[in-house]
């Protein structure tokens, strides 16, 4: 009986030892599917009311035609559809990233079109 409890006293508090940590190691091992906090979330809204606003003020200064604005708004819209879309389950980082790409290439084609046409 003694020889058996040397085998089993030590397995068990290897046992009870390894179960404490593992939830340690399982949280400090990284994810592959991320869910990013509200900050990166409220960054991409506050991109897209921005880039809305940016449309505007362009439109009224008539910088811009209205009908690059109704443009440039359209593919805004698209863009803020699919973030409802997206942030249902939350913003992983792909999602985050495509959204990211979209509003860039929305802002540059606003800049391309504020300068106006090359001569």
């Amino acid at each position: 009986m003694r020889k058996i409890a040397r085998f089993i006293a030590p397995a068990l508090v290897a046992t009870l030892g390894l179960s404490a940590i593992a939830p340690t190691i399982a949280e400090a091992a990284p994810r592959h599917d991320v869910r990013h906090g509200p900050n990166r979330e409220a960054k991409v809204r506050s991109d897209i009311s921005s880039l809305r606003a940016k449309i505007d003020r362009a439109a009224a200064r008539r910088t811009i035609s209205q009908r690059e604005a109704a443009n440039l708004r359209k593919d805004t819209a698209e863009i803020q559809r699919l973030y409802g879309t997206y942030s249902r389950g939350g913003l992983n980082a792909r999602e985050i990233q495509t959204l990211e790409s979209r509003i860039n290439r929305v802002e540059a084609a606003l800049r391309a079109d504020h300068r106006g046409p090359r001569r």
